[in-house]
């Protein structure tokens, strides 16, 4: 982590485009922010933008604006997040959920500093740092032709890779104590004692949270307290009893589609942040997105068949497909 704080201290003093690597949950966005925080551009704006929590029309729409009567809906001119963050800095988190049409005007922002909203034909020019992240390595999603090489190489100017918590488990003690005094003082308690077999069994654990899931069962063992001492019983089971919590599609046949519902259901929570306002699209419309792209494998792309499957229209089906950018 001290080589990761100094290439952002580093990186910070120029303009260059930073590309953010690392897990779900290793605080890729507090790395962002410090590269703002830490630049010329900070007293300008820091816009952040999770790209994977829109479909493409919603998203080009946000990063760009639009102009009244662009698509059903828009009822007024909007400015989009680019232009928002002019003369200070955009993060673009999870941009490998872009799709290609998006990918081409990203590009051009990145190389011309300039675009139009949807809508319009008007060309807006804009001074704005993009600080991109993501939590696939791109490289193989370009190899996979579901990103653009010349975008990745614009981004990858100066990559950052952030190591998951399990790689830097000496840094447990302290994420610890920090998130006991944030949540201690959030909820008027007074946690501020870390029992030994509590730690202990912290720094066994593999966290595939990351750092997130520490915050989320640092936040729950305040609120459960009974005591001033963070204790063993007041971390989940899996934790307590030193087992691991089975990987998500590993135990498929063990478990029965509710449990595993609530896994995936568990999982999304801990990849988002606590005040995040973007849950429903975050976990319902991934599963809806995987459900529909396994049936329309099974179906061979026949949108009618898939349909009746489904047990939806076809018209809905047909609209869904292209919200979620599976009509290719």
């Amino acid at each position: 982590m001290m080589e990761v704080y100094n290439l952002t201290r580093r990186v910070a003093g120029s303009n260059a485009s930073v590309l953010l690597l690392g897990e779900t949950g290793v605080g890729k966005e507090m790395i962002a922010s410090a590269v703002h925080r830490l630049s010329q551009r900070a007293a300008g704006p820091f816009v952040k933008v999770n790209c994977g929590a829109l479909s493409e029309s919603l998203l080009e729409s946000e990063l760009f604006g639009h102009m009244r009567g662009a698509f059903t809906g828009a009822v007024s001119n909007r400015t989009g997040r680019f232009e928002a963050a002019h003369g200070g800095s955009i993060f673009l988190d999870e941009i490998n959920s872009t799709s290609l049409h998006l990918q081409v005007k990203l590009l051009r922002v990145l190389q011309e500093r300039e675009f139009e909203r949807v809508g319009d034909t008007q060309t807006i020019r804009v001074d704005t740092r993009v600080v991109a992240a993501s939590n696939r390595d791109l490289m193989d999603e370009v190899e996979a032709e579901r990103f653009r090489e010349d975008l990745y190489w614009r981004l990858n100017v100066v990559p950052i890779r952030i190591p998951p918590l399990r790689e830097r488990r000496e840094d447990i003690p302290e994420l610890v104590a920090h998130f006991l005094n944030v949540y201690s003082e959030a909820n008027e308690r007074h946690v501020v004692h870390i029992q030994r077999e509590a730690m202990e069994a912290m720094q066994d654990h593999d966290w595939p949270g990351n750092v997130r899931e520490l915050q989320n069962y640092v936040e729950r063992a305040v609120v459960l307290a009974e005591s001033d001492e963070l204790t063993v019983d007041l971390l989940p089971p899996e934790m307590r009893n030193g087992s691991k919590r089975p990987a998500l599609g590993m135990s498929a046949q063990a478990l029965d589609l509710d449990t595993l519902t609530q896994e995936v259901v568990q999982q999304g929570l801990n990849d988002a942040d606590p005040d995040a306002e973007d849950l429903h699209s975050r976990v319902v419309n991934r599963v809806e997105k995987e459900l529909i792209a396994q049936v329309m494998q099974a179906c061979s792309g026949v949108q009618t068949k898939a349909a009746t499957r489904l047990g939806i229209n076809r018209n809905t089906l047909h609209k869904k497909l292209k919200e979620y950018d599976l009509d290719s």
